[in-house]
C-alpha cells in the first residue's frame, strides 16, 4: 500500500489528467475523488478515458472529504483552492494546480486575478533555475506545492538559461504561443467550439493582460534578481492539447550560438523530462502529447541579433498535471520519475 491520495476537481480536464497519471504510479494510490455539479457520478460518467477508477463516484468538495489522506491534489478554477487549503493539516503534502499559490507579490495577484490571494508555495516546476541551483531542492523540502500555468512554464524554461547566464537582455523578451483549448478547462464557452476554432486561429488576452505575465516575470527573475519585461501573445489553435511557444530576446554583446548552445545543456542534459535537441532541429506539438516532456530547439537569429526558443509541451501533462506529480513525488521522497511517461503519442 503506498501513500493515500485525495484528487478534488476530478472532473476537470487537469484532475482528469492527474487522475491519468497516477493510475500508473507505483507508490500513489487514488482512494478520494470530488467533484461540484458532478458529485455523486461515477468516474466512469465524467472521464469514461479512465477505466482504472471506473467505479470510484465523486464526492463533493469539502475540507471534510479530503481530510486523511497523505497527498491532495487540487485541481479547481482559479480562486477556489485558497480557502479550502487553508483548512487542510499542515502535515499533508497539498499541491494546487490552479494559480492560488503560484504568485509571490499579492499587487501582481490584484493586477490580474480576481478574490483574495493567499500567498506563494513553492513552485512547482523542478528543472527551474535559482540562484541556489533548481526549484527541485526546495521541492523536495516542502508541504504546499502551486503547480505551474502551462505557458509560464513553457516560456520560464524556454529562456531561463539563457537569462541566467546574461546572454540576453531580459527587458526585451518576445512569447507567441500556439496553445490548444484544453488549457482554458472544462468549462463551455462558445469561443472554444469545433465550430469557432476548427480552420481559424485567433489571438486573445493580447496587449500584457494575460495572467501568466507575472508569472513569467517571476520565474525569470529567481536567478538575476531583475524583473525584465515580456510581450506574450496566445493564439488559439485547433488542437485539443498542447504548447509550442516561439521565444525571442535580444542578444548580449557577447553572445554565440556555441556559447548559448553550451549554456542550456549545461542546464538541462541531465535532465529526464526537458530535451535541447540537436542544432537545426525543432520540436513539435504531436511529439510531447501525453508525455511528460519540453522539448526545445534553439536557434541564432544574427539579421535580428536575436535568440529563437521553440518549445513544445502538453499543456495538460508537463504544463499541469505532470509537473504537479513530478513535483508532489519530490516532496514524498519518492524516485522524480515515477508514473511519469516521457514516450508521446503517434501519430
Amino acid at each position: 500500500m503506498g501513500f493515500r491520495v485525495a484528487v478534488a476537481g476530478a472532473s476537470g480536464y487537469a484532475g482528469g489528467e492527474v487522475l491519468r497519471l497516477l493510475a500508473g504510479h507505483p507508490d500513489l494510490d487514488v482512494v478520494t475523488a470530488t467533484g461540484h455539479s458532478s458529485a455523486g457520478s461515477t468516474i466512469a460518467e465524467v472521464q469514461p478515458h479512465l477505466a482504472t477508477y471506473a467505479d470510484l463516484v465523486l464526492q463533493d468538495t469539502t475540507p471534510a472529504a479530503l481530510d486523511g489522506h497523505d497527498a491532495v491534489f487540487l485541481a479547481l478554477p482559479h480562486g477556489q483552492s485558497g480557502a479550502i487549503a487553508a483548512q487542510l493539516p499542515e502535515d499533508v503534502l497539498v499541491i494546487d494546480a490552479g494559480a492560488d499559490h503560484r504568485l509571490t507579490s499579492e499587487a501582481d495577484w490584484k493586477a490580474f486575478y480576481p478574490g483574495e490571494w493567499h500567498g506563494a508555495w513553492t513552485y512547482g516546476v523542478p528543472e527551474l533555475l535559482t540562484a541556489d541551483g533548481k526549484l527541485r531542492t526546495a521541492l523536495a523540502a516542502t508541504k504546499r506545492i502551486a503547480a505551474p500555468g502551462c505557458n509560464a512554464s513553457a516560456v520560464s524554461l524556454a529562456l531561463a538559461p539563457a537569462v541566467a547566464a546574461g546572454l540576453v537582455e531580459q527587458e526585451d523578451l518576445v512569447a507567441v504561443l500556439a496553445v490548444g483549448p484544453s488549457g482554458a478547462g472544462r468549462s463551455s464557452s462558445p469561443a472554444l467550439s469545433a465550430s469557432e476554432l476548427l480552420g481559424s486561429a485567433n489571438a486573445y488576452q493580447v496587449g500584457g493582460v494575460h495572467r501568466h505575465v507575472p508569472e513569467i516575470l517571476q520565474n525569470l527573475a529567481l536567478v538575476t534578481g531583475v524583473r525584465g519585461s515580456v510581450s506574450f501573445t496566445p493564439v488559439l489553435v485547433p488542437m485539443a492539447r498542447g504548447i509550442l511557444a516561439t521565444c525571442t530576446a535580444r542578444l548580449a554583446p557577447d553572445a554565440d550560438e556555441r556559447r548559448i548552445r553550451a549554456v542550456y545543456e549545461e542546464a538541462y542534459g541531465g535532465e529526464r523530462f526537458v530535451r535541447v535537441l540537436p542544432a537545426g532541429r525543432f520540436p513539435a506539438v504531436e511529439h510531447t502529447v501525453g508525455a511528460n516532456t519540453l522539448l526545445l530547439g534553439l536557434a541564432v537569429d544574427r539579421a535580428a541579433n536575436r535568440l529563437v526558443v521553440v518549445a513544445a509541451l502538453d499543456n495538460l501533462v508537463k504544463g499541469t498535471a505532470g509537473a504537479a506529480v513530478q513535483s508532489a513525488n519530490l516532496a514524498l521522497g519518492l524516485p522524480e520519475t515515477a508514473g511519469l511517461p516521457i514516450d508521446g503519442t503517434a501519430p
